[in-house]
């Protein structure tokens, strides 16, 4: 059985589940953690309620010990871009619809009250679908590799619709639409900023290291919603935006997901909770 993962995809984990190891390096000693820095900053910064909100100081205090954080630092071998759909030495035991449908890896360093450190290792062209943060602040650090982020925040006050099959969207407004490629600095988005929905696809193998504040926890509001976005064309609306700038609006629906993951095993240096 898996072991426990965070409740934004434990259950896509549980119904898609595929064993196998994520390569890694060997187990690291604790001495000189980079990650152990990261927590005990971490603990000592948020709380279970996200309220306050990390400060903007705290912000950037994190972003730069997250800014220096490397793939070995977290027991990861950077992937080869080279390597088919990167699965390094077992692509020449895989046939050709095999490399195309490998699932993203799952690592869990720390899961808590106050927030969530994890670890996601992308194949080429897998895709973590369009979702939310409900009342979080998410760091998200590409470790290797490049990745397509697409992101967007709610229009307040709400604008709402109605598809042609009467399903409600809401209209939202791109926020960002850009590949990260590593080495690069740390991005964070906030509970109505900095795109708090968002989708990451894989140009390349890829690595992410994610920090969420709170945690997902659906009995006190926070639950993982997934949506499907739309042209902003796509519903008649009373809403009006100017037209040169339809395409930085979109219609939101709720969807649901289809994730191909399955959990690996985190080798980095121990976090001592």
């Amino acid at each position: 059985m898996l072991q426990k993962a965070s409740d934004k995809f434990r259950v896509f984990i549980k119904k898609r589940v595929n064993f196998g190891v994520c390569r890694s390096q060997t187990s690291m000693s604790r001495q000189s953690s980079k990650v152990e820095a990261i927590y005990e900053l971490c603990k000592k910064t948020f709380t279970p309620s996200g309220s306050p909100p990390p400060s903007a100081e705290a912000v950037s205090k994190i972003s730069s010990l997250l800014d220096a954080i490397h793939p070995a630092d977290v027991g990861l071998k950077e992937e080869n871009p080279d390597d088919d759909r990167g699965l390094g030495f077992f692509r020449d035991n895989l046939n050709r619809v095999s490399r195309w449908t490998q699932p993203i890896t799952y690592l869990n360093l720390y899961e808590g009250d106050s927030f969530t450190m994890c670890i996601f290792c992308f194949p080429t062209s897998s895709v973590i679908p369009l979702h939310d943060h409900p009342g979080m602040t998410v760091f998200s650090k590409v470790l290797y590799g490049s990745l397509h982020v697409r992101a967007y925040d709610w229009v307040e006050p709400s604008q709402e619709s109605k598809g042609s099959n009467y399903f409600p969207v809401r209209l939202a407004k791109l926020a960002v639409d850009k590949v990260v490629t590593a080495p690069c600095g740390t991005s964070v988005l906030y509970p109505k900023s900095g795109g708090n929905l968002h989708s990451f696809t894989a140009v390349t193998p890829c690595a992410v290291l994610d920090i969420l504040t709170p945690p997902y926890r659906e009995d006190l509001g926070r639950k993982c919603t997934y949506y499907r976005d739309y042209p902003y064309t796509a519903f008649s609306t009373e809403i009006k935006v100017e037209e040169e700038k339809e395409e930085e609006y979109a219609w939101l629906g709720e969807t649901e997901p289809n994730i191909y993951m399955r959990e690996g095993n985190y080798t980095g240096p121990t976090i001592q909770i």
